[in-house]
């Protein structure tokens, strides 16, 4: 009996996947638990092992596509289960088409097919979906190549020849009726939602110059843009700047990194930056909340979330409870955290539930940064690069030049809190800042 692969459920909030890619073809042997797809989701990206030992009969959904927790992605059996599930001779069109299309989405921007031999993602994976033969297709694009339109105009081809069948794909907004294929692709939803996307993928192309190369969106960069855009037309985003004086802290670096490391931790500045973030919801707790329609909800729990950059984008994993931890508990579990990011190891809770974010962008070598809330929390402190800098120091209250100022070097930089101005008003955003500042400059 054959063994159904479902997209798996990768957390709490997480309801869909995108299939990035698949491990193994129909026809190849698996083992229990081997690798068989990546899937990838807004915030990671895993791999699903196969339930059970046998022969990949059927591949269901073609990399690309997104599907719902649940979905049925493929199905695993016997030999002679894939030897029954091939079709017919007539149906051989279609079989070279399924893996025709996905090989065509996995194509490479370095080998650049032109012509017929070019397939975009975009018809790469409406063909997929629907189970099409580009040989069939018609090609009106530059050298013969099958664009979208011309996928659109030949379902709609069929669906005229195809009436009083009884299965039901949408397309531009019109319920067409499509001629059921052998082992044909079952995706969750409609092709309207794909279709979609379609047009926007398909719009970016149209933009393209000779000297351009389109770099499709992964789902990673996807829902940061997504994320990002909606961030900023739901809350009216306020900064405020100050800058610290980091000599306390860098001490305290610098005599206990050693007994640190030999723990096993790696003493790095983020830790101190949490705990200051700490003082400064308890000196303001609402900034450590999300605002609502009924009233601003102030969360009892401070889950700091982390901003790691990655090659192709970021993700904030959470650090829970970080007010109930001490320097070494939260250097502890930054390195975890951290290290699990750039390993691709997270948990799809792990970047879940966050309550306040921090993001360190001088470490690239930014001074100055005004970032974006991740919604739906209220505020986001960014850290500038730590630099050395002369600065006036002076045992007198005037503002006036005097006999008693000074000038010193010292380690200084910038913070930039960043706040739903729904919820914080500039007097308690600076007072958040101030709290921050003064743990900082006066580490025990």
């Amino acid at each position: 009996m054959s063994t159904i692969v479902k997209m798996p459920q990768l957390g709490e909030s997480v309801v869909e996947g995108t299939v990035a890619r698949w491990l193994k073809g129909a026809g190849d042997r698996v083992a229990k638990n081997e690798a068989l797809l990546e899937i990838s989701t807004d915030k990671i990206d895993t791999e699903v092992p196969a339930p059970a030992d046998g022969i990949l009969v059927e591949i269901r959904v073609a990399a690309g596509a997104t599907v719902k927790a649940g979905a049925v992605l493929a199905m695993i059996g016997s030999e002679a289960e894939y030897a029954a599930a091939q079709p017919a001779p007539d149906g051989a069109g279609n079989v070279e088409l399924r893996s025709g299309a996905a090989d065509a989405a996995r194509v490479g921007s370095d080998e650049r097919p032109s012509g017929r031999s070019f397939v975009s993602p975009v018809v790469a994976r409406m063909a997929a979906e629907h189970n099409l033969d580009l040989a069939q297709i018609n090609g009106t694009g530059l050298g013969g190549r099958v664009t979208k339109k011309d996928v659109t105009a030949y379902l709609q081809e069929a669906a005229e020849h195809s009436a009083g069948n009884n299965q039901d794909v949408a397309v531009a907004g019109e319920v067409l009726e499509l001629r059921p294929s052998p082992g044909a692709a079952q995706t969750s939803g409609t092709a309207a939602g794909q279709l979609a996307q379609s047009e926007n993928d398909e719009a970016s192309e149209r933009l393209l110059n000779p000297d351009e190369v389109l770099t499709p969106l992964t789902a990673m960069r996807r829902a940061i843009a997504q994320h990002m855009v909606m961030s900023k037309r739901t809350s009216p985003h306020v900064t405020t700047i100050f800058e610290a004086d980091m000599t306390a802290v860098i001490r305290h670096r610098e005599a206990n990194k050693r007994s640190f490391g030999a723990k096993g931790i790696a003493l790095t500045y983020t830790p101190y930056f949490v705990a200051a973030i700490v003082a400064g919801l308890r000196a303001v707790p609402e900034a450590n909340s999300r605002f609502t329609d009924a009233g601003i909800a102030v969360n009892r729990r401070m889950h700091i979330g982390i901003a790691v950059a990655l090659v192709h984008g970021l993700l904030v994993p959470v650090l829970r409870d970080a007010d109930e931890k001490n320097l070494q508990g939260l250097a502890r579990l930054v390195n975890e955290l951290v290290e699990r990011t750039r390993n691709n190891a997270l948990r799809p809770d792990d970047v879940q539930g966050g309550t306040f974010t921090l993001t360190n962008h001088g470490t690239g070598g930014s001074l100055l940064a005004t970032p974006i809330i991740n919604q739906p929390q209220t505020g986001i402190l960014g850290v500038g690069a730590i630099v050395k800098r002369p600065v006036v120091r002076s045992s007198s209250t005037s503002l006036l030049p005097n006999a008693d100022d000074s000038i010193v070097i010292r380690p200084m930089c910038y913070l930039s809190f960043t706040f739903d101005h729904r919820v914080l008003d500039g007097a308690q955003g600076d007072a958040f800042l101030t709290a921050v500042k003064q743990r900082l400059e006066n580490w025990q």
